[in-house]
């Protein structure tokens, strides 16, 4: 397995972790991702830590806790040998403090995620969404107060802007308090905007990306294919996928190019897809997900190889797109805006 440094941080994360939002199926959205319960729960963590995979994602808003819940009780005995993230802000509940990220609901947030984790702490604590209501130093400063506990050993963000990163990145050196060292993003061969800005601002602030839907909630897993049926049990045509509609014109002409590399280097389509996020510039950690024992056991495969420089050209050429205002009057002088070094 390999280790990198995530961020401003002396922490070390296996290059993939592995998303535990398939566990539980606690409603429609969710049964759509998939509805792993403990006994297969179990074996899907030792699958993971038999091939050096030691981390664990989850979030209080996956099925309402139960995610949290199952993977608690499939890490009994091995806490001290694993590495655990969840995630708050979103809501959890009917009252008026029952979402967001103020001070007072990241504490209660915290505390019902460490009591179903059966945990006294969380290795890294996420922001899942940027909270427009609150002011960024109160948010910063519960979660200082949170590291200084002892409940919270490093944070992090997810799905933040630019702007909202680099405010909360000041705020945090302005006070001395604790900055986040990661930006869990969407992030894939079909989603690509997460290179205008929050990579550039990743490179330049140390921050490193956790990719969440490396696979583009299963589009460049190798089922979706140019003049073939729709696959109807995929979570997209379930209800329960994210990010815009789908240009299918463009995702065949992608899933074309990784099926030619995919020859090549006699791995998977979804191997290939997986691997191409790992090169890219700024990403520390890929979370894989898996509704079975199989989809794991084959998203694994990913690492221990690398796509040639030529490679990564031939599906860079085949999911260009072109970017939106200010990164394309940006991009017509990359010696004022260089891009970042993907080769």
């Amino acid at each position: 397995m390999e280790y990198r440094q995530l961020g401003a941080s002396g922490l070390q994360v296996p290059v993939l972790s592995f998303g535990t939002a398939t566990f539980g199926g606690g409603n429609e959205f969710f049964k759509a991702w998939g509805e792993t319960q403990l006994d297969e729960a179990k074996r899907m963590v030792n699958l993971c830590l038999d091939a050096g995979v030691n981390f664990f994602d989850t979030a209080n808003v996956y099925s309402r806790g139960l995610s949290e819940e199952i993977l608690g009780k499939a890490l009994e005995g091995l806490r001290n040998q694993v590495l655990i993230s969840t995630k708050a802000t979103f809501t959890m509940g009917d009252g008026p403090n029952d979402f967001g990220s103020s001070r007072i609901h990241l504490i209660n947030s915290l505390e019902d995620s460490l009591r179903r984790l059966n945990t006294d702490h969380v290795d890294i604590y996420h922001m899942h969404g940027f909270d427009g209501n609150t002011p960024v130093e109160e948010t910063l400063r519960a979660l200082d107060d949170m590291i200084s506990s002892g409940k919270v050993r490093y944070i992090a963000c997810s799905n933040f802007s630019g702007w909202a990163l680099m405010k909360s990145l000041s705020a945090s050196e302005r006070y001395g308090w604790a900055k986040y060292i990661a930006h869990q993003a969407y992030y894939s061969l079909l989603n690509r905007e997460f290179e205008w800005e929050l990579m550039p601002a990743g490179i330049d602030q140390n921050v490193s990306t956790i990719v969440w839907s490396p696979l583009a909630s299963g589009q460049l897993g190798g089922r979706f294919r140019r003049g073939e049926p729709i696959p109807k049990d995929n979570r997209t045509q379930q209800g329960g996928s994210h990010g815009p509609a789908t240009d299918y014109e463009r995702l065949f002409t992608i899933v074309d190019a990784l099926d030619e590399v995919a020859g090549e280097t006699n791995k998977s389509v979804a191997q290939v897809a997986l691997n191409w996020v790992l090169q890219r510039p700024t990403v520390a950690n890929v979370i894989i997900g898996a509704r079975n024992e199989e989809q794991l056991k084959q998203n694994l495969d990913a690492i221990g190889w690398n796509l040639t420089t030529d490679q990564v050209k031939k599906l860079d050429a085949a999911s260009e797109v072109d970017p939106i205002y200010p990164y394309w009057h940006q991009r017509q002088n990359v010696k004022l805006n260089p891009l970042p070094k993907f080769y």
